[in-house]
């Protein structure tokens, strides 16, 4: 297949600052065999007519109104309308550099269907990017030179949700944006890496992600760390638990007990570790806290670990690797 045609799908709402930045970026593209499927979600500003103007202009612009509400929806609405062989996903408040489309296409061209091409990105912000993003973005970017976002996914999602291309077919195999489930980019990313989809390695920035105090992602409930929470336990037992092996969580922070607190509401067993003194013996939720040096005397384990000091995670780490324990198959971050 050369020159495939990708649809771009881009869910819209109250980005009037951003969006000509962004659809200019889109018209930039060395990339031509395109076609942008954008869907308002019931903007109260400037944000459709901007749009309809760019509309009028290039045939390859598709606006829509959502035939629902919320980003879902929205993403649903696009994906019904689109004609593409590739695709792929934009945020309205974001820039495209030149080659975006043409790297992702190419690579996926390349490698053929069951691969998913994602790029480099690069924050940015007029009040300068805070360093939790910037280890983020480092992070997410030494993964995807190397290709291997999945083995990050329990950590964070490695799968950056404006930055991605996959063929139509293994997205819908995936089931594209059919479960309503929130965050609806992470939830995907697990999907993804259900259905064997292979990361392709990639050492160029293609995606300039904006940073704002609205930006959806900051404010919506939907995006809380709760709901990361779920969707990690979720795929755990769904895709990775053995219950032939003990269940472990490691931490009794806010994350440790949220996640205790859910496998007892399925009536999962599991024992809970830690290493803070002032908790080892102590009652919590009805479970007994151990001293993490149980795991010595237990002979088959999968850890669920919560602790998000990097330093104390790099210890975890080495004690385990001396317990001849592997990373995503005996053992997973959710941190």
């Amino acid at each position: 297949m050369q020159n495939p045609l990708v649809s771009i799908l881009i869910p819209f709402k109250d980005t009037e600052a951003y969006l000509p930045e962004c659809m200019e970026s889109i018209l930039r593209q060395a990339y031509q065999n395109w076609e942008l499927l954008i869907v308002d979600d019931a903007s109260v500003d400037d944000s459709y007519p901007i749009v309809h103007a760019f509309a009028l202009k290039d045939p390859r612009i598709k606006l829509f109104k959502n035939q629902g509400s919320g980003i879902i929806p929205a993403l649903r609405t696009a994906f019904n309308h689109c004609q593409g062989d590739l695709i792929t996903r934009m945020d309205s408040d974001d820039i495209m550099t030149p080659d975006k489309i043409g790297t992702m296409a190419n690579l996926l061209v390349e490698h053929g269907p069951g691969h998913v091409a994602v790029g480099q990105v690069k924050y940015f912000s007029h009040r300068g990017i805070s360093n939790g993003y910037e280890r983020y973005e480092t992070w997410l970017n030494e993964l995807t030179e190397k290709g291997d976002n999945f083995n990050g996914l329990y950590k964070e999602c490695a799968i950056p949700s404006p930055c991605w291309m996959v063929y139509k077919t293994d997205l819908e195999r995936c089931g594209a944006f059919e479960p309503d489930r929130y965050p609806e980019d992470y939830d995907l990313a697990f999907r993804f890496y259900e259905n064997g989809l292979q990361g392709i390695p990639c050492d160029k920035v293609l995606h300039h992600w904006r940073d704002y105090d609205t930006r959806t992602s900051r404010t919506s409930e939907h995006y809380a760390a709760n709901y990361f929470l779920d969707i990690k336990l979720h795929y755990f037992l769904k895709l990775e638990h053995d219950p032939q092996k003990q269940l472990v969580v490691w931490g009794a922070g806010n994350k440790g007990k949220t996640i205790a607190k859910s496998l007892l509401e399925r009536k999962i067993d599991f024992r809970w570790v830690c290493d803070n003194p002032k908790k080892i013996d102590k009652d919590i939720y009805g479970k007994r806290m151990e001293h993490f040096h149980i795991l010595n005397q237990i002979d088959d384990f999968q850890g669920i670990i919560t602790v998000a000091n990097e330093n104390e995670q790099e210890t975890i780490k080495l004690f385990l690797m001396g317990l001849d324990k592997k990373p995503m198959m005996d053992y997973f971050f959710f941190c």
